[in-house]
C-alpha cells in the first residue's frame, strides 16, 4: 500500500508540475513550444482546461500526501 502511494504522489507531483507550467501568464506560456497552445480553440479553452486538470492533480497530490503522513 505505500508504494502504491508513493508511486501514486511521484505521478502527481510531476504531471502537477507540468500543468502549472503549461499555463500561460500573459503569453502562451510553456504551451507556445510546439504548438501545443493552438490545439484549443481559443485561449479561454485552454485555460479552463488547465485549470480543471492543475485542480484535479493537486487534490491528487494532497490526498495522496495526507494519506501518507497519516498512516506511514
Amino acid at each position: 500500500m505505500k508504494i502504491i502511494l508513493l508511486i501514486i504522489e511521484i505521478i502527481s507531483a510531476v504531471s502537477l508540475i507540468i500543468a502549472v507550467l503549461l499555463h500561460s501568464a500573459k503569453g502562451e506560456g510553456l504551451g507556445g513550444i510546439g504548438g501545443q497552445a493552438k490545439l484549443f480553440n481559443t485561449q479561454r479553452d485552454m485555460e479552463s482546461g488547465l485549470q480543471k486538470t492543475t485542480s484535479i492533480l493537486a487534490i491528487i497530490f494532497i490526498i495522496s500526501a495526507g494519506l501518507l503522513g497519516v498512516f506511514y
